[in-house]
């Protein structure tokens, strides 16, 4: 006879499978937070009990290319012949991870893959390891983002230390050995520790940016000495004080391929394949993978509208909108009459303190020959913002209009035929910009 725990157990599934059926059906949203949102009101203890059965457990934490990284990784082991389970809804809280794993269990909680993937945001980890014993930990930046939610990076990493010291001996980390933070982090660990990172000085900034959060040495505090910095304060560096430097990344980045734009995904494809090849894939098939990657939502998107080519930069904080104007600035080609559509927003996925557009290089944003469409809830702050940017007091490259549908319509109105229009949305404007955009009409 069935416990009473097995009971609850199928009950809770059920339930939660239900709700999701039901919401997709009537086409009410993704159902990526509620089913799991009610299941552990049901039966509290479901993450830990879920997480007994995964075989293998990768998660992947950071403050930007999660999404990217995820995906990646789960297309590389699948092309390897392995079954993934991942939350490929980018759904990356507590309910969020439950409603994946539940989507993937049968009844009776069994979850048949080889490997469970999840992108987990950065301050939840430290929960997370209270109920789970993951196999691998992928870390693939700190960066400030959302400091009304996170507070400062030097904070978080240290609640990552305090949690990871508790995992088993054999639990696999891998770390960006470019980001002083993380590098600093693997050191103190016991367990086994990898690095990736970037082996390409032409690729350095011109000089470091304004937008960085840990110039100085983690272990002693003294000012790093630079070779050179790739993105914010990730780069070749070393202490002169205390003989702190990056580990000892695992691959070449000069020898692997890219296909998605942009420095920041030379960091996500290395993150992907150091944890692919650790796991057994083929080198080989790896590559291959890589060259017929395609982008995950918003994350260098491209669509095309009417005719004209769109991609979608999703930019939340100041290293990423820094990294995708210096992308768009390589991208767009000058003389042209370049168009990009920047959009603000300040909701609860965004963050509410839009402060740090000031910490962001606008500069270069502006100095694009074209037009800067501007929208969003907050778009008379990002539009302040560009306007100091300008060298002169003329203002007419600048575009404001508060309805984003208009400013969409407005945006490819400008566009000519044959260039590429670049969307710069934070997270809830790329849902809106996305939802508008894949509807049958842009009204």
């Amino acid at each position: 006879m069935p416990s009473i725990e097995r009971i609850r157990l199928v009950c809770t599934l059920f339930l939660s499978k239900f709700i999701t059926t039901l919401v997709r059906g009537f086409k009410l949203g993704a159902a990526s937070v509620m089913p799991g949102q009610v299941a552990l009101r049901l039966y509290p203890s479901l993450l830990p009990r879920l997480a007994r059965e995964i075989k293998c457990l990768i998660l992947i934490v950071g403050t930007n290319g999660k999404t990217t990284t995820s995906l990646l990784l789960s297309q590389m082991l699948e092309d390897s012949g392995y079954k993934v389970v991942h939350n490929s809804t980018g759904a990356n809280l507590i309910n969020g991870l439950v409603t994946a794993l539940i989507e993937k269990t049968d009844f009776w909680g069994n979850i048949p893959a080889d490997y469970t993937i999840l992108e987990v945001d950065e301050n939840i980890l430290p929960l997370l390891l209270k109920d789970v014993t993951p196999s691998m930990i992928l870390a693939l930046n700190l960066f400030r983002d959302q400091l009304d939610r996170y507070g400062e990076i030097d904070i978080i990493s240290r609640r990552w230390q305090n949690a990871m010291d508790h995992l088993p001996k054999n639990t696999l980390v891998v770390l960006n050995g470019d980001d002083p933070t993380l590098s600093y982090l693997g050191q103190q660990l016991s367990q086994k520790v990898l690095y990736f990172g970037l082996n390409e000085p032409e690729l350095y900034l011109a000089e470091i940016p304004h937008a960085v959060d840990s110039i100085y040495c983690p272990s002693c505090g003294h000012l790093l000495d630079y070779q050179g910095v790739y993105l914010s304060h990730l780069g070749d560096y070393h202490c002169r004080s205390c003989g702190f430097a990056k580990g000892q990344v695992k691959l070449a980045s000069n020898e692997w391929p890219q296909v998605l734009i942009g420095v920041y995904n030379k960091y996500n494809t290395l993150a992907a394949a150091t944890v692919a090849l650790e796991l057994g894939s083929n080198l080989h098939d790896l590559k291959k993978t890589i060259g017929q990657f395609k982008a995950a939502f918003g994350r260098a998107e491209e669509l095309v509208v009417q005719g004209k080519k769109i991609r979608i930069l999703l930019s939340k904080n100041p290293v990423g909108l820094n990294e995708t104007i210096r992308t768009v600035s390589s991208m767009q080609q000058l003389g042209k009459a370049n168009v990009t559509l920047i959009i603000l927003n300040d909701r609860i996925p965004d963050g509410t303190d839009v402060s740090w557009i000031w910490d962001v290089d606008t500069e270069v944003l502006v100095s694009m020959p074209g037009k800067t469409v501007i929208s969003g809830d907050r778009l008379y702050d990002m539009g302040l913002r560009l306007a100091y940017s300008l060298q002169t007091q003329e203002h007419s490259s600048l575009i404001l209009e508060e309805n984003l549908n208009q400013a969409i319509n407005k945006a490819l109105e400008l566009t000519p035929t044959g260039e590429t229009l670049y969307i710069i949305p934070t997270y809830s404007a790329m849902l809106e910009v996305r939802q508008i955009l894949t509807g049958k009409s842009i009204r």
